[in-house]
């Protein structure tokens, strides 16, 4: 495998981190337009686009990890690897604390005063601020080690 094979994975692991972004803004919104259908909520429109962005993730999820695969395989890149390995779990928390952020977003339209549903969001968009805090770190760290090699 040649160095212009390399950087064509490098690229497209990238687009893919960028498409997960994208992925998490159209949630966002479908949750907020979700939230406003309330209190009779349009949940089959809101189940189809949780349907879409689960496979959008696992998509991107699929095709990360042939990334790394290939990146140890063809490359012989243990560290980015490792690095893509860390990222997934990541991700994957990410996704859960979201999903846990939207249910207790709902719970706290349903029940304004519990001031225990405030409580409970702040704390899960603190553990959301912390885990892209992380994910940040790795992705740094991955762009450092895979430029280093250039």
């Amino acid at each position: 495998m040649s160095a212009a094979d390399f950087k064509m994975l490098l690229q497209r692991f990238y687009v893919l981190q960028a498409e997960r972004v994208e992925a998490y803004r159209l949630l966002a919104e479908g949750h907020e337009a979700y939230l406003r259908s309330g209190p009779h909520y349009d949940f089959p429109r809101y189940r189809q686009l949780i349907h879409e962005i689960t496979q959008a993730f696992s998509s991107i999820s699929k095709e990360v990890m042939d990334i790394k695969e290939r990146l140890c395989r063809d490359f012989d890149r243990q560290d980015l690897s490792e690095h893509i390995e860390k990222l997934q779990e990541k991700e994957k928390l990410k996704l859960e604390l979201t999903a846990k952020l939207q249910l207790a977003m709902q719970n706290a339209q349903e029940h304004p005063e519990d001031e225990g549903c405030q409580e409970n969001i702040q704390e899960i968009r603190q553990n959301i601020i912390r885990n892209k805090e992380v994910l940040s770190e790795i992705l740094q760290d991955f762009k450092y080690d895979s430029e280093e090699a250039e």
